[in-house]
């Protein structure tokens, strides 16, 4: 029996080899037959499909963003360039694990939580057709040599070099250029999406905002061949960007400069014209800001303290900062009054320091008046008037004018109106009246808001630009400009502004003034700063401050401005009051009397005395341009011969 079953049955062995055999055979032609399917399906029947995916993979367009245009000044200095750093871009598409490659990086470079939060809002704000997420704009050097050790353990993490803006002069001339920021989503709403897809900034303030469309340029493309890793191996196809148009500006930095400088430090602004052409040579509002910082990026703590400090250094004092003029306001009076017969240049009052409505208890005194001194000016005409600040004298004028009168004149002034050709969102400053008044306020105009404008108070509010205007108006004998920062006109939206506008307007008062009126005035205001030595009252109010050594002529205007009401019968005692109640300090001016060159105007913040403030302010300003006018002129004739 043992013998019998050791004996194989070779019928069962075929059997059982027959059946693998067919099983195996039937299992390898069911995959072969999977695979042919799969075949089918990646080769004929999804082709297309999988064919694009694959030259995705291989193949990576991308947009290149263009140069932005240059800003100059105008002499060729350079305003805002463009600068290569090294900034950090993640590949989104090649990262599986978003908050692990962030957590590596802060490792790495030290990212605080508030570098962490601004990192991901860029990455939720991201254009689905970027290649590449810009998240830190500034790398320095060490930053990037950590980034390159430890590059095995970033997978789709990238050190790109990208043009950068800068800007050369930081606060010295941030609030005249401008500056640029990041986009953000309204911005992105707003411009086309094809030119600004490699865009990360865009123009958000002054010259850089109003010509964003020349400066931008258009995008270019260039299409790269990478590597299963996204790297790129080589460039198949570009086509460059477009740079933007450079800019070139009236602005003179070197006048910019001494501007600030005159300043010291102050709060306030200067607004310096050519008043033949209205280009800006000088814009200035301190304190002002570093725009770098915009673009290299600040701690939240440092952007913080920037946009709730009180001085507001963000904010343009130039063109938006809008004060009662006080009596720089006093010169448009007074023409006002000659052009509708209310006054002759030698009609005189006396001016004992007060002045009173008939009927009125009120009592409207001269800058002059103390409880010791009762001040006043004696007998004055309309010069006088002017070089002395006669109160009273432009009380009584004030009272005597019809009001819709003297707002008409002020408008042709360009008061209450935003002249400004290309500076974006200047302020309009206030010329109220009548129907301004009923509607805003509910009361009706009374003969105390006029005798309060006479003076350049009351409701009347104007910019520092608004009043360089002005200065640049009587320079150039009642034509008024429209200022303009660029020199020539530019294709886009903005030329229409240029072509249609002249230099200058028709005449202020073209049939109520004569020449001789315009003379007249502007003699008034030489005397302000040149009439020395005729005793206390006799001398005009800024010459003992500007114009003991002055080797040109000037004509100009002080004006101080109450920012608080004072009782009746009070002095007004700085000391006592906060920094910020205390007046602002005014003075306009232009020269050389013949044929000006600059008009200004010049408004320091709770300074105090137009005359012993803002008055040598505008000296150092018109010192520095009259000087580089002599050696231009020195250097012509030496190229002349």
């Amino acid at each position: 029996m043992a013998f019998e079953s050791s004996i194989k049955d070779q019928s069962r062995e075929v059997e059982l080899f027959v059946g693998r055999a067919t099983t195996l055979f039937v299992g390898v032609v069911l995959l072969l037959g999977i695979l042919a399917l799969r075949l089918l399906e990646l080769q004929v029947w999804n082709y297309d499909t999988y064919a694009s995916r694959s030259d995705d993979n291989r193949m990576r367009v991308q947009t290149l963003a263009p140069a932005r245009g240059m800003i100059f000044d105008r002499n060729g200095q350079l305003l805002a360039d463009n600068q290569n750093a090294s900034s950090l871009a993640l590949v989104v598409d090649e990262i599986s694990d978003v908050q692990k490659t962030l957590d590596a990086l802060t490792s790495i470079l030290a990212l605080s939580e508030a570098q962490e939060n601004e990192i991901l809002a860029r990455l939720r704000s991201r254009r689905t057709s970027d290649a590449h997420v810009v998240i830190i704009d500034s790398l320095s050097e060490s930053e990037v040599s950590r980034l390159a050790v430890n590059r095995h353990v970033l997978p789709g993490v990238l050190v790109v070099n990208q043009l950068v803006r800068f800007y050369p002069y930081g606060e010295i001339a941030a609030h005249a250029v401008g500056s640029v920021r990041r986009m953000t989503d309204d911005d992105l709403r707003r411009v086309d999406p094809v030119q600004y897809s490699a865009t990360t900034f865009i123009g958000k303030r002054g010259v850089e905002a109003f010509y964003e469309e020349q400066l931008h340029g258009a995008v270019g493309y260039q299409k790269a061949e990478t590597d299963a890793l996204g790297r790129k191996r080589q460039t198949l196809d570009v086509q460059s960007p477009l740079a933007g148009k450079d800019i070139h500006l009236h602005l003179d930095i070197e006048l910019q400069k001494a501007s600030v400088e005159a300043l010291s430090g102050r709060r306030g602004a200067i607004v310096a014209l050519d008043p033949r052409s209205g280009g800006v040579l000088a814009m200035v509002s301190m304190p002002a800001y570093d725009p770098n910082i915009f673009v290299t990026g600040m701690s939240e703590s440092a952007f913080s303290a920037l946009s709730s400090s009180e001085y507001v250094p963000l904010f343009n004092r130039a063109t938006n900062g809008q004060y009662a003029p006080g009596s720089t306001f006093k010169p448009i009076v007074g023409l006002s009054g000659i052009a509708n017969g209310r006054v002759a240049w030698d009609d005189e009052i006396e001016d004992r320091g007060a002045f009173q409505l008939p009927g009125q208890e009120r009592v409207y005194r001269d800058w002059s008046w103390t409880k010791d001194d009762s001040g006043g000016q004696g007998m004055v005409d309309l010069r006088r008037a002017i070089y002395r600040s006669s109160n009273v004298y432009f009380y009584d004028l004030a009272s005597r004018l019809p009001i819709r009168s003297l707002i008409d004149f002020a408008d042709e002034f360009g008061m209450g109106q935003n002249l400004v050709l290309d500076i974006p969102s200047a302020s309009q400053g206030l010329l109220p009246d009548p129907v301004w008044k009923q509607g805003v306020k509910g009361l009706p105009w009374y003969p105390g808001d006029s005798v309060n404008m006479g003076i350049g108070q009351g409701d009347l509010l104007a910019t520092p630009m608004q009043m360089a205007v002005v200065a640049a108006t009587f320079a150039n004998r009642g034509y008024r400009v429209s200022p303009r920062m660029a020199q020539e006109s530019y294709d886009g939206d903005s030329s229409a502004a240029f072509a249609t506008a002249s230099a200058r307007t028709n005449r202020v008062g073209l049939e109520q003034l004569s020449d001789d009126d315009w003379e007249k005035m502007v003699a008034s205001m030489e005397d302000v700063i040149h009439r020395g030595n005729q005793g206390f009252r006799g001398n005009g109010t800024a010459w003992s401050y500007i114009g003991r050594d002055i080797e040109y002529r000037m004509a100009g205007k002080s004006g101080t401005a109450q920012v608080v009401e004072i009782s009746q019968g009070e002095e007004y005692d700085e000391e006592e009051l906060s920094e910020f109640d205390r007046k602002h300090a005014w003075f306009i001016a232009f020269a050389p009397v013949e044929n000006p060159t600059i008009a200004l105007a010049v408004l320091v913040e709770n300074g105090g005395g137009g005359s012993s403030v803002a008055a040598p302010v505008a000296r150092a300003v018109i010192d520095a341009h009259m000087k580089q006018q002599r050696l231009q002129g020195l250097h012509n004739m030496a190229m002349a011969e």
